[in-house]
């Protein structure tokens, strides 16, 4: 899944659950099953997403959305083989990003 969000040190829930096509409500329950989600939380309790949480986000939404695994499975497969899981993952999203690239090109063409 190619997420476009425009480079920022923090991004809202709000955003991130747009760009995801997801409920704030889905993303808050993930962090809690996850340990990998560490969202930084300001004064207010709103949370505030990093760089590297989008990238752990956008694992498990492959392994749970894409790849049909329960959330049980999820987590094991993260933890069996951890530097496995996300090697696989990081050549995913850039071929995924090295594809909405051409298709952008392509569009520009015709």
């Amino acid at each position: 899944m190619y997420i476009d969000l425009p480079e920022k040190r923090y991004y809202k829930i709000g955003e991130v659950a747009k760009a995801f096509g997801l409920n704030t409500s889905h993303i808050r329950f993930w962090e809690k099953e996850f340990e990998i989600l560490k969202p930084k939380k300001n004064n207010k309790g709103n949370r505030l997403f990093t760089q590297e949480d989008l990238k752990n986000l956008k694992l498990i939404y492959y392994l749970v959305k894409e790849k049909g695994f329960t959330l049980e499975g999820a987590k094991t497969k993260m933890k069996e083989n951890p530097k496995n899981v996300k090697g696989n993952h990081d050549i995913i999203m850039r071929l995924e990003t090295i594809k909405a690239e051409l298709i952008k090109i392509k569009n520009q063409i015709s």
